[in-house]
């Protein structure tokens, strides 16, 4: 909320008044109060909310639209020149057949000017190319004929840091579900080949491509403890990349790549523990979070910003919020179940809310459609996992037959797999114990297991740690029959 406050604040009085008065054409006139209020105003949120009369939700949903109406006109303000370069080369052919030699060299060369400061490569090579043709009678032609096999080069770069980028985080999803160690080595090799690729070029675009790889990699794959003594740090690395986007303010990709650096700048707060710093990330990301779920896995893991907030509402106590909240949140979001770890995990962070907020045939709903729509094949940990949930679930519902049946489909297949499940089969002896015969002390026995489930290190994305196991929930259980 308070970068939003800012960046309204930084607007200039004709972006200011031009995306009012849109505002207002538009009919929306609670967006325009909005705006104006944190504008000239400086208004609180309660106090905004006292005046247009509006809950919570409501409010939420209209700051969120108010915040992509604003990125939408800075984005349409700022491709405006670039669309413009971009034309000029398009229409190069124009200029060399018909205008005389010099004045085509000298438009090509303020061209070369213009797309440097773009740091457009590809289309770089075509000015390169122009000008090692028209040089072809000059001492001049082995200069440009070094910039153009150099810039195909870089451009040839620059695509396979993309490329490896994507694959990266789909393979670290996989490693995700798995906790596999050969996939872990896997992801170790791709890092040290984008770093060789980034050492091949001064460029700031590999530097901040390596960076979102690196930083990542420090957090999730291997520890910052490992840190050697002549690499630079996560907080110097995110400084360098700032300065890289304050840089380059018309960078379109720099602009959108800056939500990637706010979520990996609360994942580092999180991971340190540091929660205050961490919150002032936490609702910028969270606003954006469909859009970064749909429009950025190839720049991060973005579905882990859902596991960390869950941890976050779990350590704050204020879970049963997140049912609720998800309707607006997740109002124009595109599952893809061929997307498996994330759609994994989108999946069971909803049914984890409805649980929440006790909504158990909503959480069976989701996890059920989630057996049904994914393959499982190569993930077999998370089969078991979304299993074990779906039998707590049933065990809230009171349905100890449909408890039973999964507890000896994941007992049975767990036993495959032991070294790796004993997480799992805590929760089967759990459940064992719920539904069994005996009463005496079932809730002393639960409650043992449970501290054991908890001291049982996991080493895989594991949705039945998310399960507030509680007082009440050791009640409910306790409450089955067979």
């Amino acid at each position: 909320m308070a970068k939003l406050k800012n960046i309204v604040k930084q607007l200039s009085d004709r972006d200011y008044q031009t995306i009012y008065d849109q505002l207002v054409q538009s009919n929306a006139e609670k967006s325009a109060y909005l705006l104006r209020g944190f504008r000239e105003r400086q208004l609180s949120d309660s106090k905004i909310m006292t005046e247009l009369e509006l809950q919570p939700n409501a409010f939420y949903t209209m700051r969120s639209r108010l915040s992509q109406k604003i990125e939408d006109y800075l984005v349409e303000q700022m491709e405006s020149p670039r669309t413009d370069i971009l034309k000029k080369v398009a229409n190069l052919n124009e200029v060399l057949f018909t205008k005389k030699r010099t004045l085509s060299i000298a438009t090509l060369k303020k061209m070369e000017k213009e797309l440097q400061d773009y740091d457009l490569a590809s289309e770089l090579t075509v000015v390169y190319k122009s000008l090692k043709k028209m040089h072809i009678n000059s001492p001049d032609y082995f200069q440009y004929s070094q910039l153009y096999n150099r810039h195909v080069a870089y451009m040839l770069a620059v695509d396979k840091a993309d490329d490896l980028l994507a694959d990266y985080f789909k393979k670290y999803g996989n490693y995700y579900l798995t906790g596999d160690e050969t996939d872990r080595m896997g992801l170790t090799l791709m890092l040290r080949e984008m770093q060789n690729i980034a050492r091949l070029y001064e460029s700031h675009r590999l530097f901040v491509y390596e960076s979102m790889m690196l930083v990542f990699h420090r957090l999730f794959v291997e520890r910052e403890e490992n840190l050697q003594s002549d690499e630079a740090s996560i907080e110097d690395i995110f400084s360098r990349v700032q300065k890289t986007f304050e840089s380059y303010p018309l960078d379109p990709v720099y602009y959108h790549l800056n939500l990637v650096f706010e979520f990996l700048k609360l994942e580092y707060y999180n991971h340190y523990k540091v929660y205050k710093q961490s919150e002032k990330y936490f609702e910028e990301v969270n606003d954006a979070v469909a859009n970064l779920m749909m429009n950025y896995p190839y720049y991060t893991f973005s579905a882990q910003f859902l596991v960390s907030k869950l941890q976050r509402h779990l350590r704050l106590g204020s879970e049963k919020d997140l049912f609720v909240e998800n309707e607006n949140l997740f109002e124009d979001i595109e599952n893809d179940p061929l997307d498996v770890p994330r759609h994994v995990i989108y999946m069971v962070y909803r049914a984890l809310s409805a649980c929440y907020v006790d909504q158990y045939e909503e959480a069976a709903r989701l996890l059920n459609n989630l057996l049904n729509d994914v393959s499982f094949k190569r993930y077999p940990l998370a089969q078991l996992e979304v299993k074990a949930l779906l039998a707590v679930v049933y065990g809230m519902l009171r349905d100890v037959d449909l408890v039973m049946q999964l507890v000896s489909s994941v007992s049975r297949q767990a036993k495959l797999i032991e070294d790796k499940a004993e997480n799992l089969m805590l929760i089967v002896k759990i459940l064992k114990i719920a539904t069994s015969e005996a009463k005496r002390e079932k809730p002393r026995k639960i409650l043992v297991l449970i501290q054991q489930f908890n001291s049982t290190p996991v080493s895989y994305f594991s949705p039945t740690r998310f399960i507030r196991m509680d007082d009440q929930f050791i009640e409910r259980l306790t409450a089955l029959d067979v």
